[in-house]
């Protein structure tokens, strides 16, 4: 009885090719993301004065930012936001610059220059810590537009 001769031990693959149900050795590693350091929370005086712009130029309704505005800021932000003072030509206002001053612990007034169409505009408002540690809006004002 003949035996069945054994197969050469090479391969019959080229030189160069690689199995294509394999991956390759790059795709084997675990390439890492790329780390961004963390960013600190945005101040409150920036996110007030993005709420208040959104509410100001008619891009959110006024009830949206109820529960950050106290007193009587209410009411006048009510009215401000009827006159739309930052809604020009249906272009989205935009801050340019915005500042602050601390008379006291937990109270902030903050003015910003608003770039509404080819204008800059004035947005003042007065930031209070409340004891549950929120802040709150307790005064609006903008400046009048120029005559």
């Amino acid at each position: 009885m003949t035996r069945p001769r054994p197969r050469p031990a090479t391969t019959t693959r080229p030189p160069g090719r690689t199995d294509p149900r394999r991956p390759s050795a790059a795709a084997r590693t675990p390439t890492r993301p790329l780390r961004t350091p963390p960013q600190p929370p945005p101040h409150p005086t920036e996110l007030f004065a993005e709420r208040l712009l959104l509410v100001l130029s008619g891009q959110k309704p006024v009830h949206w930012a109820a529960r950050h505005i106290a007193h009587t800021a209410f009411d006048d932000l009510t009215r401000l936001a009827e006159l739309a003072p930052f809604n020009v030509n249906d272009r989205r206002p935009t801050i340019h610059r915005i500042g602050h001053y601390e008379p006291r612990p937990g109270v902030y007034e903050v003015f910003a220059r608003i770039g509404a169409g080819s204008a800059l505009r004035a947005l003042a408002f007065r930031l209070h810590l409340g004891d549950d540690q929120r802040w709150r809006c307790t005064a609006v004002e903008v400046g009048a537009p120029p005559p």
